[in-house]
């Protein structure tokens, strides 16, 4: 049974280990950003659903967890279970000594095609085509993907032309083959996406991620009717229903969960497979440097939705607290059979780091 939970905190992430009875053990980590406040709900409101329970029965406990903190439905709880959750998938590999994409059903693909990711939406024009190019020359990178508008801005820009420029600029740099899309963010408003995503499609772009807010849904429904441009959304969200909802109604093109948002592996394959089941695209958010790109590698490996190219992103790492750590080659990253995530926490992070514990008494 689960005899502890812990978390060790350093820096802006949230590591957790689960550990049993019998000694068995894995590694997870919550979303990263706030990681003091997702601890606190981990340990006050999500860990005692776990403890004196069997690991093996994750997808159980998960949903167990979920109804019996209804009350405090939200981002943060759903980033405190993910760590959880993703650290019992890591325990079961373990266990059994399986990769997890082989728990989830096996390889449906043998290696994970990646976009190089640009984070920044506050580079001139020149810097960030200087910057893609060093990625695409140094890992083979075939496409990528740039920010476009103010987060949630209204339409706005940062600075007036940016986009206009950029966008091409990126065509001519890169060439007719080269794959493009761009996230916005919910910087626009319905007639300021549709705008926006026009010059995408004069571009040849093939995918717009967060025209509108996250939570407009009929905004983004809108927008996607009238382009032929691909919408994507769904990285917030941390409500199966409202993911059910945008993809059953068609509200978006490709639906884009993130691991530690929407609650864990066990919910995003659910995700994945509701996709599948619709006939549209399953493409992860996975935006940072830390365990988030595993276990979004395990999921795409394994889910048959998952067909497009995967987030990765260019920006420079943080500290390094896990080896080893995939490397982009040729445009592709690929993943081991090692155990679990078949990655291992650095003893100098665990040893630095904040520690916090839930026992079982």
């Amino acid at each position: 049974m689960i005899s502890s939970v812990e978390t060790y905190i350093s820096g802006n992430v949230c590591v957790v280990k689960v550990s049993t009875d019998d000694g068995q053990f894995g590694y997870g980590q919550t979303a990263p950003s706030e990681p003091e406040i997702t601890a606190q709900v981990l340990h006050r409101l999500v860990a005692k659903h776990f403890l004196g329970r069997n690991p093996w029965d994750i997808a159980t406990l998960v949903e167990k967890a979920v109804r019996a903190e209804y009350k405090y439905l939200g981002g943060f709880l759903m980033r405190a279970i993910s760590g959880i959750d993703t650290a019992l998938w890591d325990l079961q590999g373990r266990a059994t000594g399986q990769p997890v994409y082989r728990l989830l059903g096996g390889k449906f693909r043998d290696k994970v095609g990646v976009y190089a990711s640009s984070m920044s939406r506050e580079t001139p024009v020149e810097d960030e085509l200087r910057r893609i190019g060093d990625a695409v020359e140094n890992y083979g990178f075939t496409a990528a993907k740039i920010k476009v508008g103010v987060r949630n801005g209204r339409d706005a820009e940062l600075w007036n032309g940016r986009t206009a420029a950029l966008v091409p600029a990126m065509r001519k740099t890169f060439g007719d083959a080269f794959l493009l899309n761009a996230d916005a963010n919910g910087a626009y408003s319905p007639g300021g996406a549709v705008m926006v995503g026009r010059r995408l499609e004069e571009y040849g772009f093939y995918h717009l991620e967060e025209p509108n807010p996250s939570w407009e849904l009929d905004n983004m429904g809108y927008v996607a009717q009238q382009l032929d441009l691909p919408i994507g959304a769904a990285e917030q969200e941390f409500s199966l229903e409202i993911v059910r909802r945008m993809i059953a109604e068609r509200l978006v093109d490709v639906i884009q969960p993130d691991v530690c948002y929407i609650g864990g592996l066990s919910r995003a394959r659910r995700v994945a497979e509701l996709a599948d089941t619709a006939g549209i695209p399953c493409t992860p958010h996975s935006s940072g440097h830390s365990l988030i790109p595993m276990f979004t590698a395990h999921l795409v490996l394994a889910m048959p939705a998952c067909t497009q190219l995967q987030e990765w992103s260019i920006e420079q790492a943080g500290s390094q607290f896990f080896a080893p750590v995939p490397v982009v080659k040729d445009g592709f990253v690929e993943i081991s059979d090692a155990p679990g995530w078949g990655v291992e926490i650095l003893p100098s992070f665990l040893e630095s780091a904040a520690r916090q514990t839930s026992a079982l008494s």
